[in-house]
């Protein structure tokens, strides 16, 4: 079965860098729409960037200009870079796979999410 692994969570000081990264097995990342989500304590998840096979990105407005999604096809991994983080930033973040290309669907498959925790 498809499982998606994240790494690379942590705890940083505000201002801080974290670089997040997601990988496969059974399942090339490569040829589907990725994308990265969080969850703060008491909220729900929500969408943080998403990336389909053509290049197009997303970004939540509250991660602009500060965080970076991108693929690594010779690691096939999705990776989150995070620059200027803000303790608002505090959250499990999760990797999720669309089943197509194109993003705009339900996403089939879910990491179990690791930990980044900015602190003032």
């Amino acid at each position: 079965q498809v499982q998606l692994v994240e790494s690379g969570g942590g705890s940083v000081q505000a201002g801080g860098s974290l670089r997040l990264s997601c990988t496969a097995s059974k399942y090339a990342l490569s040829e589907y729409c990725m994308g990265w989500f969080r969850q703060a304590p008491g909220e729900e998840r929500v969408k943080v960037a998403t990336m389909d096979v053509y290049g197009n990105i997303y970004y939540a407005d509250s991660v602009k200009s500060r965080f970076t999604v991108s693929k690594d096809d010779a690691e096939d991994s999705l990776i989150l870079q995070m620059n200027r983080l803000k303790p608002e930033d505090t959250a499990v973040y999760y990797c999720a796979g669309e089943a197509y290309g194109t993003c705009g669907r339900d996403f089939a498959y879910w990491g179990r999410g690791t930990q980044v925790t900015v602190s003032s």
